[in-house]
């Protein structure tokens, strides 16, 4: 009797029609109706903000990828609040090598000869043996046949993001790269894509890495639709919370060989990982110290234009300060990540959030803006100010 009812019940939720209401990272909503069994790609196909090929949904942190799996199993409701994100995420792609799950060898040609050899992967050598033969894997056998295999990966196009030094990789995804500043090297196992540029002679090989949103607060910014990162090609950065380098090799690919990045990071253990990827970066000098103490660094730190925070500590925005009083220029600018649980686990993000904005605000810094990192984390939120604002300059263009 009891599963009996509990039946009914889910057969009632999904019996009528109901509203999706579909958000995106830049605030953009629109509420879909949609019948009672529809899937994820029905729901893709209505939603009118982007098309449905570059969207990536998500509902409570998860990815709906199954585009033929129904709404209700995947626990949307009447009223369910989903994030719309474009397909832009750090998952990867190698434009090399395709191995497809391809039939092998399928052709009719006979031991070698010129067999056609039409395997989906890569480029097979399918022997043409007939069957799944040895060109599995698009690996090929003895044969020559050319079979032109479809497993291989998408011509991909580089280019530059409206941030400097950021750039976007274009194939069967869009991710999120930065070029790679110590060729030949993945510092946590994210994918690499090698690019031909020029003609001729003159044809160079450019290697960029896959920025990942999810590893990286930062990443999740620049996705969430950030203003300005204020770090460029010769920035000089001070990142306080380095952990073991994942985000701070990028910036340091950002600001390439005439910029600086000094990473610091208490932990001794995330620390040696720091200083192994230091070894293969030039540009990049790792301390091994408490933020909350910048006395004991300032020997080591020059004055830099911006001060990136992802420390997580309760007292982050007066640890911000202290290293801003010794090291930020006037009118540099500061980029803090934030995690309401870390500061208050009690009370709404939102209002940790404000809070934050209140003591940065005590300290001499200007909030210019204030974004959550949704769907990459959860009560997160990126807070962007200008230190020491001229206010001169400041009462000329009021």
């Amino acid at each position: 009797p009891h599963s009996a009812s509990s039946t009914t019940t889910r057969r009632g939720t999904m019996s009528r029609c109901s509203t999706i209401n579909v958000t995106t990272l830049a605030g953009r909503s629109e509420a879909v109706e949609v019948g009672p069994s529809a899937s994820v790609g029905d729901l893709k196909r209505k939603i009118s903000l982007l098309a449905p090929e570059n969207q990536r949904l998500y509902f409570r942190g998860a990815l709906l990828g199954d585009n033929a799996a129904e709404l209700a199993e995947c626990g949307l409701s009447d009223g369910a609040r989903v994030n719309l994100v474009a397909a832009m995420r750090g998952g990867g792609f190698s434009p090399g090598k395709g191995k497809g799950k391809g039939d092998g060898g399928k052709g009719k040609g006979g031991k070698g000869g010129k067999g056609d050899g039409r395997g989906r992967g890569g480029k097979g050598k399918g022997d043409g043996k007939g069957g799944k033969g040895k060109g599995g894997k698009g690996k090929g056998g003895k044969g020559k046949g050319k079979g032109k295999g479809k497993g291989g990966a998408k011509q991909v196009v580089v280019k530059p993001h409206r941030h400097e030094g950021v750039y976007i990789a274009s194939g069967k995804e869009d991710v999120l790269v930065t070029r790679n500043l110590a060729v030949g090297d993945s510092v946590y196992g994210e994918k690499r894509i090698a690019v031909e540029e020029g003609e001729g002679e003159e044809k160079t090989k450019i290697e960029y890495r896959v920025w990942n949103p999810f590893r990286s607060k930062l990443a999740a910014a620049i996705l969430g639709g950030v203003d300005s990162i204020w770090m460029k090609p010769g920035s000089k950065v001070l990142y306080l919370g380095a952990a073991s380098g994942t985000s701070v090799s990028h910036v340091s690919d950002l600001v390439g060989e005439t910029g600086c990045v000094y990473a610091v990071e208490f932990s001794h253990r995330s620390g040696r990982d720091l200083i192994n990827v230091a070894k293969k970066r030039t540009n990049i000098i790792p301390i091994i110290e408490d933020a909350r103490h910048p006395q004991k660094y300032r020997m080591l730190v020059g004055m830099v234009d911006c001060i990136f925070a992802d420390v997580a500590q309760p007292d982050q925005a007066r640890i911000v300060a202290l290293n801003a009083a010794l090291f930020l220029k006037n009118e540099g600018h500061s980029v803090i990540s934030i995690k309401a649980n870390c500061i208050d686990s009690t009370a709404p993000a939102e209002h940790v959030f404000a809070k934050e904005v209140q003591k940065l605000q005590a300290d001499q810094f200007k909030p210019l803006e204030q974004l959550t990192l949704e769907p990459y984390e959860r009560d997160h939120a990126v807070v962007v100010s200008c230190y020491r604002q001229d206010k001169s300059k400041k009462q000329k263009t009021s």
